[in-house]
């Protein structure tokens, strides 16, 4: 079920949260946990299994390793197996295919499995339930006794397909004893329009612009087709995935949790190592406090620095998908966050800002190129097509196309990547404070602005049919 589906906005919504104001305090938890459980369901019922296999063997180790906590051999080996079970899971319903093909192409074999349909968030809820036996294990976590607690941190349905991963200590009081109130609710409305906005009208717009030119062979393009097609995938997947965390952090205020921030306008970095500090965050942070720490960290000699960065970009990538594309993305930012620890950072800093953006953006769109090709050869004539080495014109009829149908869209969206936004509404507030319109209330605009800014977005559902979530795979 897609929160940007008529079913979920218009049934599901409002109805789990009427239905959870009205019962009593002691029925919420159970009833959240049902509702996350029928919302997962809802597209694949034999996926439920899995999940709740999931959720199953990470309560019972966590409270196995808690039990056994005099016993510091026995404790690790429970560490082991429980990283081990999750890891297979993932390899057997994410990766066993794609395992397969290669096996029988390196070895010319011919072993013959069923194709296994990759099960809806499965990278999300495994790495929130290995973070949490990984907590109890460090004692950075209190262990949960109540299973019915347990299957709710990790189904919770805001963030159950797309993240954040939420870690189970930043959440754990807030599933005992927390308190929901008329503003986070309406901050949390407010949140999950605006999410669903990003993800309307303008990922959408981009994702179809995008998808239209990639469909073209790579070598066909030119220069100005390119470009445009790239940047309005590197839109789309930003309004796309932050969106969708907008909307997650916006329902979970609707019911009384705080969940972290997931993007921090990563565009406006200037540095590759910025940029991972701000998109994603809940991943790159996990990455770094379950993996890049407990190898070394860059406390250690030199290279086993870059071999940890190497090995959790290396994870990254895999993590990301099933494909060949998505190792060489994870490897080719391991090289290049490698070269900035080692001298390219103290060179970026000497340099005007913008070089430095410049520097960034480029890194990052051509890195883009790759995650959103499906060969390799693809992915290398679309940027020998970026950069004219194609042999094809500069511009043509069909990107004059693109730009005066779409450039408008594209325009807004650039804008809105950045916190350009943000920075005239606290003008705007603080211009309140000090004038007549405090007089006048500015809640009174602030709702209808929403009211319309919603409006708006349920026009565009209905009249399109182009309405992909891209992290739903992963």
């Amino acid at each position: 079920m897609l929160f940007s589906s008529t079913t979920f906005l218009f049934l599901f919504l409002p109805v789990v949260f009427l239905l959870y104001y009205i019962i009593p305090r002691f029925l919420k938890n159970t009833f959240l946990m049902v509702a996350s459980l029928f919302f997962y369901a809802w597209g694949e019922p034999v996926f439920l299994l899995i999940m709740l296999l999931s959720i199953a063997l990470n309560y019972i180790f966590a409270l196995l390793i808690d039990s056994n906590r005099d016993k510091k051999s026995t404790v690790k080996w429970i560490l082991v197996v429980t990283v081990i079970s999750n890891l297979l899971i993932l390899v057997i319903f994410k990766y066993l295919n794609f395992i397969t093909d290669n096996i029988n192409s390196l070895f010319n074999l011919n072993i013959d499995i069923p194709q296994i349909t990759l099960p809806l968030g499965i990278s999300f809820y495994t790495f929130q339930g290995l973070s949490y036996v990984i907590d109890v294990y460090r004692k950075d976590g209190k262990v949960q006794k109540n299973p019915l607690n347990i299957a709710l941190y990790i189904s919770l349905f805001p963030q159950l397909i797309a993240g954040p991963i939420v870690r189970y200590q930043t959440v754990a009081d807030q599933i005992t004893k927390r308190k929901e109130s008329i503003f986070k609710i309406s901050e949390g409305i407010k949140r999950f329009i605006s999410g669903l906005a990003k993800k309307m009208l303008l990922a959408n717009n981009c994702g179809w612009v995008a998808d239209q030119i990639f469909a073209i062979p790579s070598t066909d393009l030119s220069v100005g087709q390119a470009w445009i097609g790239i940047i309005a995938y590197s839109l789309q997947i930003y309004f796309d995935f932050s969106g969708y965390s907008d909307m997650a952090i916006g329902l979970g205020k609707m019911f009384g949790f705080e969940f972290l921030e997931n993007f921090n306008f990563p565009y406006i970095s200037r540095s590759v190592t910025e940029f991972w500090r701000r998109w994603h965050i809940s991943l790159s942070s996990w990455f770094r406090d379950y993996l890049y720490f407990p190898l070394g960290g860059s406390r250690t000699t030199k290279f086993k620095t870059y071999r940890n960065l190497f090995i959790v970009w290396l994870a990254t990538g895999i993590w990301h998908g099933a494909a060949w594309n998505f190792i060489a993305w994870g490897v080719y930012y391991a090289l290049f966050l490698m070269v900035e620890k080692a001298f390219l950072l103290n060179f970026l800093r000497k340099i005007p800002k913008v070089f430095q953006h410049v520097y960034t953006l480029l890194i990052v769109i051509v890195g883009w190129v790759f995650f959103r090709s499906e060969t390799f050869n693809y992915g290398f004539n679309y940027i020998e097509s970026m950069f004219g080495f194609n042999g094809n014109k500069l511009w043509n009829a069909d990107a004059s196309f693109y730009l005066s149908q779409y450039g408008v869209i594209l325009l807004f969206a650039i804008l809105f990547s950045t916190p350009v936004v943000s920075f005239v509404k606290g003008k705007i507030k603080n211009y309140n404070k000090s004038n007549i319109i405090k007089f006048i209330g500015r809640d009174i605009f602030t709702p209808l602005f929403y009211i319309m800014l919603f409006y708006i977005t349920i026009v565009s559902l209905v009249s399109s049919t182009f309405n992909p979530f891209i992290y739903f795979r992963f």
